[in-house]
């Protein structure tokens, strides 16, 4: 059964079963399908049949749910927006995409208010555009990723069969804004298995007492989140298993999880499953996948993002493409059904970063990484080297030293520039004791890299501070760091 036919099919088998639960209402499945339904049948009379795509402005309110399935029906693909974004970025996204309309929460509201009937069928194709999903570009730029119908049911295919969820039983953590693809995870495994999502509001974000509220209160079964987001709730020794009895899992992606983070949570949920994954957005969600172990994490002072998805391939190259022994490094290349056509009106860029491997769709990732044994490690981003007084510089060969150090629970390091002149190195830590001496872990911190590290891979400042500063989508903020790194 495909996978929106599954969704569609909870309406019917449960539909009194909430599907989704905001800060504001609850949703049932019932409800969600139906005004779905309503919403496709305005989508056709008042759209042109010609596929085009529609924007959805919104946070983490249910109604883009019934946005997202109304699209779905009506065979346009969706374009999440965060309506926290700056005004001139909205409409530029709007603009790049040429979305047919835009469609808030409360024109949702206006135009499906009520459910109706599921419309007849339209014909479905692997390579429909599913949803449109806009990443930040290295010019400023926002980069439209399109992503497909078929790209999306190998990844759902794929988790499905990795991970044992149980229909109707599941409650997932919607911790990422819709507009960020690691919701695509929580958000299209718990509709497709039955069970409710459950979002974490811009307030359980910004206040700790009002997320553990919300955790405490809420049976989670599934954690779905960034590493950094789970490291800001380690912070809080409350945070363990008798916060959250019944969660029998942990999925991470989007960013670097650090060792002593899935230590931790190994430690204080000892029923629970660490799962680390890897992928870009142009391959929809994740690629790879590792349940994480006491031994695995003790052997390796970064973690293993694990072995490809069945069906795909996750090659390490060199500069001519070919793969390199195991052990060497290079970058990491992603072929197969789940990898993007590319970027929205950017052939450049995609002629820049596409190919084709195996037979399939190819994507060049633009992160380094080598093989140990059939374990996948992804060194970071080859375009995280720095260049400051003539060295070059890897940014996170320096984060994954730090991290090893003991009482240093993450790491960030940026590079500072004044006047348009790369200055210095800073290297801002969380520390595993918030009560600690600060100043002493960060004397041992840099007295460990001055053993291990070129004195110019060493930073001239070490501090640590409360938290790192998270974007919208729940990753570390670099470029806030490096500007209260700069203004210090």
């Amino acid at each position: 059964m495909d996978f929106l036919d599954r969704i569609l099919s909870w309406g019917t088998r449960a539909p009194d079963r909430v599907a989704h639960v905001s800060a504001t209402r609850r949703m049932s499945y019932g409800e969600l399908v139906g005004r779905a339904a309503t919403l496709a049948r305005e989508l056709a009379t008042t759209l042109p049949n010609d596929r085009a795509p529609v924007a959805l402005v919104g946070h983490r309110e249910p109604q883009l749910l019934v946005g997202m399935l109304g699209c779905a029906l009506a065979n346009h693909p969706y374009v999440p927006i965060d309506d926290a974004l700056p005004a001139p970025r909205v409409a530029r996204i709007q603009e790049i995409a040429r979305v047919a309309t835009t469609l808030t929460p409360d024109d949702i509201d206006r135009l499906a208010p009520v459910g109706s009937a599921l419309p007849a069928p339209l014909a479905r194709a692997g390579d429909d555009r599913f949803y449109i999903m806009f990443t930040s570009g290295s010019t400023g730029e926002p980069k439209g990723v399109q992503v497909t119908r078929g790209n999306l049911a190998a990844f759902i295919d794929w988790m499905l069969g990795e991970q044992a969820f149980t229909p109707g039983g599941e409650v997932f953590l919607n911790q990422a804004n819709f507009s960020f693809d690691l919701s695509v995870m929580d958000t299209y495994l718990s509709l497709v298995t039955g069970g409710t999502l459950v979002s974490a509001t811009r307030d359980h974000v910004a206040d700790l007492r009002a997320l553990f509220t919300l955790l405490r209160e809420t049976p989670f079964t599934t954690w779905v989140s960034t590493p950094t987001f789970a490291g800001m709730c380690l912070a809080e020794p409350a945070f363990s298993a008798s916060m959250l009895p019944r969660l029998r899992r942990f999925l991470f992606c989007g960013e670097v999880l650090p060792r002593e983070v899935a230590r931790a949570l190994l430690a204080r949920f000892p029923s629970a499953a660490v799962w680390n994954t890897y992928g870009p957005t142009e391959a929809t969600v994740a690629t790879s996948s590792v349940r994480l172990d006491h031994a695995m994490v003790e052997a390796n002072d970064a973690l293993p993002v694990g072995r490809a998805m069945p069906g795909t391939w996750v090659e390490v190259v060199d500069a001519d493409g070919r793969v390199v022994p195991e052990g060497g490094r290079g970058e990491i290349v992603i072929a197969g059904p789940n990898v993007s056509p590319g970027y929205l009106g950017r052939d450049d860029l995609t002629q820049a970063r596409f190919t084709r491997r195996h037979g399939h769709r190819a994507y060049r990732t633009g992160d380094w990484g080598r093989y140990r044994g059939d374990q996948l490690f992804c060194e970071g981003r080859m375009d995280q080297q720095v260049k400051l007084r003539g060295y070059r510089i890897e940014l996170g060969e320096i984060e994954a030293h730090l991290r090893d150090v003991s009482g240093v629970r993450d790491a960030a390091v940026v590079l500072v520039v004044r006047d348009g002149t790369p200055h210095s190195l800073v290297a801002l830590l969380l520390a595993e004791d918030a009560r600690g001496d600060h100043e002493a872990l960060a004397r041992e911190a840099k007295a460990a890299l001055a053993a291990q590290l070129p004195a110019y891979m060493v930073p001239r400042r070490l501090r640590v501070v409360d938290r790192f500063p998270m974007t919208a989508n729940g990753k570390v903020d670099r470029a806030a760091l490096a500007a209260e790194a700069g203004a210090r």
